[in-house]
């Protein structure tokens, strides 16, 4: 049956291949085109059945598959054009490698599941659980707020351990021929170890830092014995919910080797920062946890993204532990898994939040480290060949991998326009009349199709300004990883870094260079268009085409022109109660935001007059837990006299003094303990952004920002450049202070070399 089934798709496939690439007149082609673009437009407006999403896949297609045919067979230029025949087929291979890449997507994300959630199952049932907490050099706060969150999850303690797997502390840097170096390990693992006491977590570290985290996580490998290992990034801190919504899946499926859960972010990414979309714009990971991965779930696919995750223990074993041929252990380690049988979950519930890089330069190291570790994965262990992984299963990790190569096309794309306008080079053969019938009309419905796909979690023009953004560094990261598949190493991001003032990223040139030559394109096209004889008309399509190109550029000089950024900890929007206690009296409060340096609370009661005199005030937050207050659960804060407005309420600031080890076990049931908070924060930007209002969005930022980039250009040249710096930790851990204090004065040298390591592909490029 499966045979004939096979046949039958084939023959269809094939009949209809032949039916779509009938040729026909250029007026018939305009009018089927705009024909299906309408039913585009009415299944847009009144259809979202699973069938009316198949058949809006199928009218899109339809028009792909023709203009791909028209394209192949009709506008490469004559070999007799030597120099044209050489670009047209440059820019052919770009726009053939985004039509693959676009099927693929569209095989992936054909329907996408939701998995209903899990019914709470008795304690005597759940299976013993190993949290790891991998880090390197990250300040003891952000550890501390992490290890707090995973200690006080909702789970049997007796089945719960959480391990600090410190990098940072390891016989080989306790040893380091830099005395001072030294004397900063030293420092740092008696601190972490005091730490770990107090709170109540396990302490571990190994002699070497070989394999980077994979190996970290390789020897806690050896020292634990549960059922199920859950790994946290440093800066990933859980909600309470976070067992109870994904352990259950390893008791009702034997082969399951993996539950990932989305990555969701407290502070803005640099582009997100720059351009201020962070509170009304979809984050960019969110396509790919609430579409991707849930349609890689659907073909079981879904692959390990190095936190937020758990994975069976004896799966690990089998395969040898956590990967680490490539940079990218995650995927590598699904990749494996997956392989030898194991099947994976991915469930699209927000149980995490963590920060991620706030300045360009170090999120271009960040995505600089994930190209080259996805690539890696494709050359020295290519899908296609890999024996155990379904053809689908192969397509889904393709499809992961390859979607890397995209800064070359989106360069090509760039620049395309330009060898015409000024070298008078033409790429590819056509008039006006068939570059509206099918040009244009594969434009429309492609940008259609993705509005229709992804309108909720990607607003238009976006993915193209963060390829953009990224390709601009790739390339050259691209190029040394096929020239050396083993020579890429692993290099941690930089996050928690303060901003002084407004400035131009150091990796802005480039991007200012590519913006005066669009602009001077778009200038000589206008010139030739109205005063040159003999231009035709395609030189003012070619114009338009360099004119979104300068928009796009223009863009994304805002995202390298850096704002200032001076609060040190992002805050997450609550709903809980709690009592400001000074001395006998109590006052009742709302608390509507936390972070780890403080809070902001709403007064339900009358503040007494004598307190709000003093500039700050020093006092206690207890806080209202689901049973009532426990055993006075408090926080020390100081209590800030002038109140601040946010959406017409009026409330005060506080923060935290202070804070002993156990205070951030309350702190972490104040800041993780709604499980709902973070899914409001998400759906409060998921509003569907129509191609008309995204697309006057993007003109204005291509208008505006360059205005912006030059006017910090100018300030740059006066003033010199800004000052970045690694905020001090605050609220300061009173037990450990000193200690905290001296490590980060000891390792500052270090923390600089690895910042700069971590970018240094992407500085050689520019």
């Amino acid at each position: 049956m499966s045979a004939l089934r096979a046949v039958a798709w084939i023959a269809t496939g094939v009949l209809a291949m032949a039916l779509l690439t009938q040729p026909v007149s250029v007026q018939a082609q305009l009018s089927l085109s705009i024909t299906i673009i309408a039913a585009l437009l009415l299944l847009w407006r009144y259809g979202r059945s699973p069938f009316a999403r198949h058949a809006y896949l199928a009218l899109s297609g339809f028009i792909v598959i023709r203009y791909l045919y028209w394209r192949l067979t009709c506008t490469l230029p004559p070999a007799s054009d030597p120099f044209g025949l050489s670009f047209g087929l440059i820019l052919l291979t770009a726009e053939l490698y985004c039509v693959a890449i676009l099927a693929i997507s569209l095989v992936v994300n054909i329907d996408p599941i939701k998995r209903a959630p899990l019914s709470r199952r008795a304690e005597e049932d759940l299976p013993t659980v190993d949290v790891f907490i991998p880090t390197y050099n990250e300040d003891e706060y952000i550890l501390a707020t992490t290890a707090a969150a995973a200690l006080s999850l909702d789970y049997p303690k007796e089945k719960l351990t959480v391990w600090l797997l410190d990098d940072g502390g390891t016989d080989q840097k306790c040893n380091d021929k830099n005395p001072l170096k030294a004397e900063a390990a030293k420092l740092r693992r008696a601190s972490l170890q005091e730490l770990c006491k107090r709170l109540g977590a396990r302490y571990l570290t190994r002699a070497r830092n070989d394999h980077a985290k994979a190996g970290n996580m390789n020897s806690a490998l050896a020292h634990v014995k549960g059922d199920i290992v859950v790994v946290f990034d440093a800066d990933h801190a859980p909600f309470r919910n976070f067992l109870q919504e994904t352990v259950a899946y390893f008791i009702d499926d034997p082969k399951l080797f993996l539950v990932q859960t989305p990555h969701v972010f407290l502070n803005p990414d640099p582009i997100e920062k720059n351009l201020r979309t962070f509170d009304r714009m979809p984050s960019e990971n969110e396509m790919f946890y609430s579409m991707t991965q849930r349609g890689l779930d659907k073909w079981d696919a879904s692959f390990f993204c190095g936190s937020a995750a758990l994975l069976r223990r004896s799966a690990l074993m089998e395969a040898g532990g956590f990967s680490g041929v490539t940079i990218t252990e995650d995927c590598e380690t699904a990749f494996e898994l997956h392989a030898k049988g194991y099947s994976s979950v991915f469930v699209d519930k927000p149980l995490i939040a963590g920060l991620q890089p706030e300045t360009f330069t170090s999120f271009i190291g960040q995505r600089v480290r994930w190209c080259q570790g996805m690539l890696q994965i494709m050359l020295l262990k290519n899908p296609v060949f890999k024996k155990g992984l379904r053809p689908i299963q192969k397509l889904g990790y393709l499809s992961s991998m390859t979607f890397w190569f995209f800064p070359f096309p989106r360069l090509v794309f760039m620049l395309a326009p330009l060898v015409y306008i000024l070298f008078d080079i033409k790429l590819f053969v056509s008039n006006v009349d068939e570059a509206v019938a099918f040009t244009a009309t594969y434009m429309i419905s492609n940008v259609m199709l993705q509005n229709y796909l992804f309108g909720y979690v990607r607003w238009p023009w976006i993915s193209e300004l963060y390829e953009y953004c990224q390709g601009v560094f790739l390339s050259k990261a691209i190029v040394s990883v096929i020239l050396n598949p083993h020579k890429p190493t692993f290099n941690v991001t930089a996050k928690g870094v303060t901003l002084e003032n407004d400035h131009l990223s150091e990796l802005a040139r480039p991007f200012f260079i590519i913006y005066l030559l669009l602009l001077a394109g778009s200038l000589v096209a206008a010139f030739r268009y109205v005063f040159e004889p003999g231009v035709s008309h395609l030189m003012f399509i070619v114009g338009l085409w360099n004119t979104f190109n300068l928009i796009m550029a223009g863009v994304a000089l805002g995202v390298v022109s850096e704002r200032k950024q001076r609060d040190r900890h992002p805050r997450l929007t609550i709903k809980r109660k709690g009592w400001l206690v000074f001395g006998a009296q109590r006052v009742a409060v709302e608390i509507i935001n936390v972070s780890v340096g403080g809070c902001g609370v709403r007064l339900l009661e009358e503040m007494p007059p004598m307190l709000l005199e003093h500039e700050d005030t020093r006092m206690r937050l207890v806080v209202e837990t689901i049973g009532g207050i426990v055993g006075e659960r408090s926080l020390r804060l100081i209590f800030r006299r002038a109140p601040t407005t946010l959406g017409g309420a009026e409330f005060f600031g506080c923060e935290f003094d202070t804070m002993q080890s156990e205070e951030y076990v309350v702190l972490a049931d104040l800041m993780y303990g709604d499980p709902e908070a973070l899914p409001r924060f998400l759906q409060s930007r998921r509003k569907h952004k129509s191609l008309w209002t995204g697309t006057g969005q993007f003109i204005w930022w291509g208008v505006v920002e360059p205005i912006r980039a030059f006017a910090y250009l100018r300030k740059t040249r006066a003033n010199g450049k800004s000052k970045v710096e690694t905020p001090p930790v605050l609220p300061p851990i009173a037990s450990t202070a000193w200690l905290s204090r001296l490590v980060r004065q000891a390792v500052e040298g270090e923390t600089k070399l690895k910042e700069e390591e971590a970018i240094a592909p992407a500085r050689k490029s520019a």
